[in-house]
């Protein structure tokens, strides 16, 4: 296995020099201090849109941190992205990601609270998965000297997005109970340890049954997603539950309102069920609609119930909430220093390797969050799949039975 590896190392090493010298001889520039690798995706549709290309790299403005990016984080948002499924997306060619982190290399002017050098985290508004990225300040985070990049790039827009509506809508206390749907995911493994900080915390996790081994110890209820888990969760709490953090959208809204009991809210963070296939479906679209149970204010008052929803990227860059978001990660990293919570990272992939990370988190195979780490080569068969395009996101045609290729195996 041991040279096994070393010969694959070595095969990996000569397709970058190969790669490398063609771009050379083509007269691509490899080595311009002033152009970056990033992941573009060319066109909304199926995995074929994005590609690893060389683009200008940007200069902090004023106000911003210039960082060098050393990880960055994949969300299912990504994949709503890709697919063109969320409301107003920019018009690609585009770079797609939502955080990033690694250090700081310069600062524009009347930048403050960070120097050269500092590590740091930070959620941005598109554009994460590349070498380099420019954000305003307020958008930024130091982290502590014991978190890792791989870390740092899994917390986040999950913990932020976990604490705000346990904790900020929801106003979990003591003795109360939560169901959390994709308990197995990055979100949900977040909520899972933000509950365990509080006293007799009830968490009822639902989760594709192939995750149940891995995740058991982290809740205190496991149930299989395609199972009758309102039956099972209403025999051990016949009153219903006080908090639903609900990720799926469509029919699971109607039953997460069927399990509050008085008082209790049902939060929702996403709508994955309307992503079925590799591209945008409008039947699934429609199905999920649809399905979602119409709420009538009336019948909320006569039960004393609590619908809302929560979107943290909206509440930064939409509604302007940087100051609230920033209290709430002050207290997140202290939870970090007191090893109260550690983010879950299911593994680590190349940039060029993100289609087969994105394929990963639409098969739902992840446990924890998938890491884009910038300085990490890709394996011998993915990395002939990193087709450079140029800016403009234009694209080569695929090679015939690329899909029956064999992958390597994860590494974390």
């Amino acid at each position: 296995m041991a040279q096994e590896g070393a010969d694959m190392t070595e095969e990996t090493e000569y397709m970058i020099a190969t790669e490398a010298g063609k771009n050379a001889a083509s007269g691509e520039s490899t080595g311009d201090a002033k152009e970056m690798r990033a992941v573009v995706l060319s066109g909304f549709g199926g995995l074929n849109k994005l590609r690893v290309t060389r683009k200008a790299m940007p200069e902090p403005r004023y106000g911003e941190v210039k960082i060098r990016v050393k990880a960055c984080g994949l969300n299912f948002l990504d994949l709503m992205v890709r697919q063109g499924t969320i409301d107003s997306p920019p018009k690609p060619p585009l770079v797609p990601g939502f955080e990033c982190c690694g250090i700081v290399e310069s600062l524009g002017e009347n930048t403050k609270g960070f120097e050269v050098s500092d590590r740091v985290m930070a959620l941005v508004n598109y554009n994460a998965w590349a070498e380099v990225v420019c954000t305003p300040e307020e958008f930024v985070y130091k982290l502590p000297d014991e978190m890792t990049f791989a870390e740092a790039a899994a917390f986040a827009l999950n913990f932020v997005t976990a604490y705000m509506m346990l904790f900020e809508v929801a106003n979990l206390r003591e003795g109360m109970s939560v169901v959390v749907h994709s308990a197995g995911g990055a979100v949900g493994q977040a909520v899972a340890q933000l509950c365990s900080t509080l006293p007799n915390v009830t968490v009822f996790g639902i989760a594709s049954s192939f995750k149940h081994a891995a995740i058991r110890d982290s809740v205190t209820h496991l149930f299989d997603r395609n199972v009758d888990y309102i039956q099972e969760i209403k025999k051990i709490s016949p009153e219903g539950v006080d908090i639903v953090l609900d990720c799926l959208c469509g029919e699971t809204t109607g039953k997460g309102l069927s399990l509050l009991k008085p008082l209790g809210t049902y939060i929702l963070y996403g709508a994955s069920n309307m992503v079925t296939g590799e591209t945008k479906s409008f039947f699934s679209f429609a199905k999920s609609w649809w399905q979602v149970e119409k709420v009538n204010p009336i019948k909320l008052y006569e039960e004393n119930k609590v619908i809302a929803g929560f979107s943290l990227l909206n509440l930064l860059f939409k509604q302007g909430r940087c100051n609230l978001v920033k209290s709430v990660m002050d207290k997140l990293l202290c939870l970090y220093n007191q090893k109260k919570i550690k983010p879950v990272v299911d593994s680590l992939w190349a940039l060029e390797e993100v289609k087969e990370a994105m394929q990963r988190i639409h098969d739902r195979g992840n446990i924890g969050k998938l890491i884009l780490d910038v300085e990490k080569s890709p394996t011998p068969l993915m990395a002939s799949d990193s087709t450079e395009t140029s800016e403009a996101g234009e694209e080569e045609e695929e090679p015939e039975g690329d899909e029956s290729k064999e992958r390597m195996p994860f590494i974390h």
